[in-house]
């Protein structure tokens, strides 16, 4: 019989009752250190304090009264986010996935509006993944998601990573935006290096094409700058982003220029709950922590420490793991034996990982784990690492 929940994921056997900073608490009592925060949605931990007051304060005046009417913790977000950011306008989703439908149908509408009603394509790149709806499934195009849920969305130009001559092939004249992740996450931690972003900037301003990044996964302070894309030192025309906004709490949302944003006119777009007052009183105030400089200057400093100590690790144990590669507190491990049997063994040593394409262990702590975590964190993966090395010897 299938159970009351829809088995679309192989869960894990374990069962967490209760979340004290980078720790999680089994129903058994067992203590683990989670360096998955959710994959990259916890930014400051569990029931960090600062936001367990936000919700409350929020929950004990106002839930929800649709986008019908104002809502100012809504207006006081994105005042925040237009203030930080390239952007001049913001749209309040409750995911990712809902933040890459409004981004393809803001770059199509974009170019209906300026007379090119045929520039409909986006060109997305191998191993990106921008939510499971349709046309997140589509955008990808990876065979795991898309096999059985045809017909796909069409409009989407699939570019193999790095292949800089079939990029520049796949640009056409039916082409209006590309979408793309500065640090791809379930595709393997794949950081975009700096000068290929600047040129997708530099070929977009040429071609008249919008650039699209989804910094879903990799955004709010997660590399060391609050987003990803200001290390290259370029702007997006749009921007979508979830996962860490949130802290925890459903919340996506996605940015824009003035020009972007052109064609998106009431009646054109809406969610029911995205923006709602108990979301971005939350929101507001991972804002008000992670934008600010110390914090953000805090995070490359223990980025470059657990760095450091990765690569110790894969020097000690060279059969396990290949490589470290990622930026910031988003970091992978390049692995030599399976991926799968790193996390499952973490288990056993109550430490929390995430596995991603190409053989990777994904390592996306809270922003504000401690030094004595993340030594912690190494001790444990490694007593992980040489049990995996016995069982595949």
């Amino acid at each position: 019989m299938i159970p009351s929940i829809l088995p679309t994921y192989n869960r894990a056997p374990l069962s967490f009752v209760k979340g004290e900073g980078t720790w999680l608490i089994e129903q058994d009592g067992r203590r683990f250190l989670d360096l998955g925060a959710g994959i990259a949605v916890n930014a400051l931990g569990h029931a960090h304090p600062a936001l367990v007051e936000a919700l409350t304060t929020q929950a004990q005046a106002l839930w929800h009264t649709s986008n019908l009417y104002d809502i100012p913790a809504q207006r006081k977000l994105a005042d925040a986010l237009v203030e930080k950011t390239f952007a001049d306008t913001v749209f309040f989703t409750n995911s990712g996935t809902e933040s890459c439908e409004l981004a393809v149908k803001m770059a199509r509408k974009y170019h209906y509006e300026k007379g090119s009603p045929d520039r409909t394509d986006i060109v997305t790149f191998e191993g990106s993944f921008h939510g499971r709806s349709s046309a997140g499934i589509a955008a990808a195009g990876g065979e795991k998601m898309t096999k059985g849920f045809g017909p796909l969305l069409p409009g989407f130009v699939h570019v193999p990573w790095g292949d800089h001559e079939a990029f520049h092939a796949a640009i056409t004249d039916t082409v209006g935006a590309i979408l793309i992740e500065p640090v791809q996450g379930e595709g393997g931690i794949r950081p975009l290096p700096d000068q290929c972003l600047k040129g997708l900037r530099d070929l977009c301003d040429e071609k008249g094409i919008l650039l699209i990044l989804d910094e879903v996964q990799c955004g709010m302070g997660r590399t060391g700058k609050l987003f990803a894309h200001e290390w290259a030192g370029v702007e997006p025309d749009i921007m979508m982003i979830a996962k860490g906004i949130g802290g925890g709490f459903p919340l996506g949302a996605v940015l824009a220029t003035e020009d972007a944003a052109r064609g998106m006119t009431a009646g054109t777009h809406g969610s029911t709950y995205g923006g709602n007052p108990l979301a971005c009183a939350v929101g507001a105030k991972v804002m008000e922590t992670v934008a600010d400089d110390a914090f953000l200057a805090e995070v490359n400093r223990k980025a470059g420490l657990l760095r450091q100590k990765l690569e110790g690790l894969v020097a000690a144990h060279p059969d396990v793991f290949d490589h470290v590669r990622g930026s910031g507190l988003m970091l992978g491990l390049k692995c030599k034996l399976p991926a799968a049997d790193v996390v499952k063994e973490g288990y056993a040593h109550q430490v929390l990982t995430v596995p991603a394409g190409d053989n990777v262990v994904r390592l996306i702590p809270p922003l504000n784990i401690t030094d004595e975590e993340l030594a912690e964190a190494i001790s444990r993966l490694d007593a992980a690492a040489t049990q995996v090395k016995r069982d595949a010897a």
